[in-house]
């Protein structure tokens, strides 16, 4: 993983298109930590997830898309955004960004 997202005050976790977990940030691992941190590296998501969670994944690696959902956890909430990344032009994995956000989002209309 690149020097500047060890630090990204942002949880950053890649798998590759099998679904395995091949990288992980200081800030993922933390966020995961009552799941295994940083002992998830090397694991499928699909062991990580339950249904209907589980589901989505495996149809997510057969047809690529985003995903992107606010949840709640321990009191904050916190957005996640799920994106394909590709590799000559074939599916590499997915990348997941969560970001801590407040109660309230302000949305910024432009153009």
């Amino acid at each position: 993983m690149h020097n500047w997202s060890k630090s990204l005050q942002v949880a950053l976790t890649v798998c590759d298109k099998n679904g395995v977990i091949v990288e992980m940030n200081e800030r993922s691992a933390k966020y995961f930590a009552d799941q295994g941190g940083w002992s998830l590296l090397g694991r499928s998501l699909l062991d990580c997830h339950p249904e209907p969670a589980r589901s989505q994944i495996k149809d997510m690696l057969v047809n690529p898309r985003s995903n992107t959902y606010i949840v709640e956890k321990r009191g904050a909430r916190h957005l996640i955004h799920q994106s394909p990344w590709y590799d000559n032009g074939q599916l590499g994995g997915y990348v997941e960004f969560i970001v801590e956000v407040g109660d309230e989002i302000p949305i910024k209309v432009r153009g």
